[in-house]
């Protein structure tokens, strides 16, 4: 198994244990490929939630060019949806989680298919 497969293993036990959620696998996979070779760096692989660059850099750069979505307050009120499902107070909030997680809220994973 390489080190990409144990990165998506662990993200889907996340998903399971903290969401209480059943990953679509096939979509976890291709939103952690789509990260690219941020998954594998300590700080990159992980979003500070508290962080309002931050955040604003996840709604440009993967809600709107990537998703495709129209900016508006929805797209943040999403984000902020999202982290607290996951947990604002766990310090691990996976990049690619996170991800998958706002992939699925906005109901666009045919971006990934």
């Amino acid at each position: 198994m390489g080190k990409r497969d144990e990165l998506i293993d662990r993200y889907a036990e996340d998903i399971r244990d903290k969401l209480g959620q059943t990953p679509d696998m096939d979509l976890l996979t291709r939103v952690t490929i789509g990260c690219g070779p941020s998954i594998y760096s300590d700080d990159a692989s992980t979003v500070a939630a508290s962080d309002r660059a931050e955040l604003e850099r996840i709604k440009t750069s993967y809600l709107m060019k990537k998703l495709g979505l129209p900016d508006g307050p929805d797209l943040m009120a999403g984000i902020d949806t999202v982290i607290d499902a996951y947990g604002r107070s766990n310090r691990n909030k996976y990049r690619a989680v996170v991800y998958y997680l706002l992939c699925r809220h906005f109901g666009k994973e045919a971006v990934y298919r």
